[in-house]
């Protein structure tokens, strides 16, 4: 399932926005939402992949609760991590460590945090050296070209 996250993230630098992706499979192995970063495409400073794809799958499920996996190419930011919680996600996997302001492991733990009333599953660290290797190409790509 990552190789879809990948798959937006890369399409999100095409665009010219950060290299995170992620999809939404609900238990059957569906997928139902896909996301990708759209904040310079959408002038939205909330347009990351992880909200991208929660909106697409509560469309796609008709209501808010998306108890379902996430997969994430990046540990999702403090913003992210809440909208998981507050969508009940089952499951978070992600690709690389986000260690300026991950909200998962990181600087956080909002995921796994104890007094929040819900919690999920995380696993992370897969195909890290292939996430993390987008971002570092789309950054070294920016400073090439001069821009921040």
């Amino acid at each position: 399932m990552m190789d879809l996250a990948i798959a937006e993230a890369m399409l999100a630098g095409q665009a010219g926005d950060v290299p995170v992706g992620a999809i939404i499979v609900a238990g059957d192995g569906t997928v139902i939402g896909r996301g990708r970063n759209r904040r310079e495409a959408n002038g939205d400073p909330t347009a990351h992949a992880e909200l991208e794809a929660l909106r697409d799958a509560a469309r796609t499920i008709g209501h808010w609760r998306v108890e379902a996996t996430l997969y994430v190419t990046q540990e999702p930011c403090p913003m992210c991590a809440g909208a998981l919680v507050n969508a009940r996600v089952t499951r978070l996997v992600y690709g690389c460590a986000n260690p300026k302001a991950g909200a998962v492991t990181s600087l956080f733990q909002l995921v796994t945090d104890p007094r929040l009333n819900h919690r999920l599953q995380v696993t992370g660290g897969i195909r890290a050296d292939e996430c993390a290797a987008l971002l570092q190409r789309f950054f070294a790509e920016l400073r090439r070209q001069g821009q921040k």
